[in-house]
């Protein structure tokens, strides 16, 4: 039995909504992580710590660090690493938010809200593009084996929040958005003659060496002016997803991702998502609380 939050494993739910935070000026992270260890999590709240929070505290967790800033022949991956990061998932929008408003008022002014995305449900589990999200994620055993480091519950989880040009992607032919993701719009089916740039190839975790392999929870968010997929990545390190990171921009091969021509990057970070203990409390004990 792994001791990892159990909310990871979930598959996304109805709603959802992401919040980021920085650390507050002058603020003491000593009060921060307190704060955070008098919280209790249920099966659909995830809470991450980012590596200045953790600097702060003259810490270090091996394998966690600052998301790199990427830029290769495809674009750019920007960095906006924050300190906390958290996840509330439910079928209630509006339940969902009142959860996270709680966490607001807990961590209070020790920490500012960099970023705060509600997400939804589309089409059984699609991206806004239409494209089922996550077709080869591990499932059960291996879902936990992806996620979490052996002997503990241990996980990473990288984020980014992507804005998607979905007037310019439906201009295409069906074909061509096929020729994008590299799968049939309809069957999900892979193409069998996708083009070397099809994301499905440039992301396939098993073409790695070593496999880089991750277990995806990512969510739709968006209105009508702006929306995207806010994309989240769990493992039990944080290398696999920055080898992906880089072929997608093209700095392995000269061979960008063709996603990156109907969606960029607007932010990106990395955090430590801590056990729980029986109690579902956040064991901290590896930063000194």
């Amino acid at each position: 039995m792994h001791s990892g939050q159990p909310a990871i494993l979930n598959p996304p739910p109805r709603a959802g909504r992401f919040l980021t935070f920085g650390l507050a000026r002058d603020a003491a992270a000593r009060d921060v992580v307190t704060r955070l260890a008098g919280l209790t999590l249920d099966d659909r709240t995830i809470i991450g710590v980012g590596e200045p929070l953790v600097r702060a505290l003259g810490r270090e967790i091996p394998g966690l660090r600052s998301f790199p800033e990427v830029t290769g022949p495809g674009g750019r991956f920007p960095s906006t690493q924050g300190a906390v990061w958290a996840f509330f998932g439910g079928d209630d929008a509006g339940e969902v938010l009142h959860r996270a408003r709680r966490l607001v008022a807990t961590l209070g002014d020790a920490v500012e809200l960099n970023e705060d995305v509600a997400s939804f449900m589309y089409g059984g589990g699609r991206d806004l593009s239409g494209y089922v999200d996550g077709t080869e994620n591990p499932k059960d055993d291996r879902a936990v084996e992806v996620a979490f480091a052996t002997g503990g519950g241990t996980t990473f989880v990288a984020t980014q929040k992507w804005v998607h040009d979905l007037g310019g992607f439906e201009k295409l032919s069906v074909a061509a958005r096929n020729d994008v993701i590299g799968r049939d719009l309809d069957t999900d089916e892979e193409l069998p003659d996708a083009p070397e740039t099809a994301h499905v190839k440039r992301a396939a975790q098993e073409s790695y060496d070593p496999p880089a392999f991750i277990l995806r929870r990512s969510m739709p968010w968006g209105d009508v002016r702006q929306h995207g997929l806010y994309f989240v990545a769990y493992g039990a390190s944080l290398d696999p997803f920055e080898h992906i990171l880089h072929r997608m921009v093209g700095l392995e091969d000269g061979k960008p991702d063709a996603l990156l021509t109907m969606s960029r990057a607007v932010t990106g970070g990395y955090f430590w998502c801590a056990p729980v203990t029986r109690d579902k409390r956040l064991d901290l004990s590896a930063i000194g609380v």
